[in-house]
């Protein structure tokens, strides 16, 4: 990370926190614990939290558990056309956008650049701050999506930092998800513990 010119991390795993609070122990440069949570209708990111939250909740109410624990909500690739599945949409997203501090403007993964730009768009129409995310799979993803901003303390300020950010981001090859299928395999055949990306 630090060789990428990071200076810090926002560490979110798929439906756990123990990767982000191990790192978060250790690393010599600052670490957000946060967790992307996979709720009834899509993902959603809960920065600063102390908690894991459960997935496939209703989205209301895994907003709420992040609020519960003073965490920030974040919307990842809310319109990528590509992995609806995951992504929440533009209904869903309206429905709690009052309830949601961001945005993810910019997502290395999202195949359709136009995805990316759509959800910059809605951000701005609603007055929300954006993030930006290497959705990193494999280590040599981390960094291909950043976002430049004075520093922080608190989750607050952490919000209002953003809003004065530039967010700086390389595309991704649909070659990338190769990678993610491949760790999916590993993990269910249990060959995980050998591969390292």
């Amino acid at each position: 990370m630090q060789q990428r010119g990071l200076t810090g991390i926002a560490v979110t795993d798929h439906n756990t926190l123990r990767g982000a609070l191990e790192l978060a122990a250790r690393a010599p440069f600052p670490v957000i614990v946060a967790e992307e949570i996979r709720t009834q209708e899509g993902e959603i990111i809960g920065y600063f939290l102390t908690e894991e939250i459960p997935a496939m909740l209703p989205l209301d109410e895994t907003i709420e558990r992040i609020r519960a624990q003073g965490g920030v909500v974040s919307a990842p690739h809310p319109l990528d056309t590509v992995r609806r599945s995951s992504a929440l949409g533009r209904e869903a997203l309206l429905r709690v956008i009052d309830r949601v501090d961001l945005i993810e403007g910019y997502n290395a993964r999202c195949f359709r650049k136009a995805d990316n730009l759509a959800a910059q768009a809605l951000a701005r129409e609603y007055g929300k701050p954006l993030t930006a995310g290497s959705d990193a799979h494999a280590s040599f993803e981390i960094g291909r999506a950043w976002v430049e901003m004075p520093p922080f303390q608190t989750p607050q300020q952490f919000v209002e930092s953003l809003r004065q950010g530039t967010i700086h981001g390389h595309g991704r090859g649909g070659w990338v998800s190769l990678f993610s299928t491949v760790a999916k395999v590993a993990k269910k055949w249990g060959w995980d513990r050998w591969m390292r990306f």
